[in-house]
């Protein structure tokens, strides 16, 4: 079977495409619905609001007892419309293993009733022999390709993303 490198998933949410792009666009926050993030281990840089292009900031993350973080950059950063952030350092305590590992992007588009978010992950571990990545990810995932379970994390984050957008403003 052939790798896949990315996968995505969409749901609308009953909110206008900037309030869902302000959510989305604080890395700080993206604990509050995904399955395997955390938030942030430091804040981006001094401002208020989402990110913006060049920001760089540390993702906390878990899977079961493992933890790990992840030096990311936002890459896109267009109110309303897109939000993106290239996954490129990883270690336990400091991401010190660098390299290509992911990409997140976050679409928004007016949708019947509110917006249709879309979520994708991308892998950047376009290097690595499919054998090699395979074996990494059943290790990591616990018998899955990250393919399959980013694509089961993306469900999650957004029935949650909509859950707590939909239940009204948040800080």
């Amino acid at each position: 079977m052939a790798r896949v490198f990315t996968v995505s998933g969409s749901v609308v949410v009953d909110v206008s495409p900037e309030d869902a792009y302000r959510a989305v666009s604080r890395p700080e926050d993206m604990g509050r619905w995904s399955p395997e993030n955390l938030g942030t281990a430091t804040a981006p840089a001094p401002q208020s609001g989402p990110a913006v292009v060049g920001t760089t900031f540390v993702g906390r993350n878990k899977r079961g007892r493992f933890r790990w973080v992840t030096r990311c950059t936002v890459t896109a950063a267009d109110p309303g419309h897109r939000f993106a952030f290239r996954v490129h350092a990883i270690g336990r305590s400091r991401p010190r293993l660098r390299g290509p590992i992911a990409t997140w992007e976050y679409r928004f588009e007016p949708a019947a009733g509110g917006t249709r978010v879309t979520e994708t992950w991308t892998d950047d571990r376009r290097r690595w022999p499919t054998f090699a990545a395979d074996a990494f990810d059943r290790i990591a995932t616990g018998g899955s390709t990250f393919a399959r379970f980013q694509a089961r994390n993306i469900e999650k984050t957004l029935r949650n993303l909509k859950r707590e957008l939909e239940r009204g403003p948040h800080t």
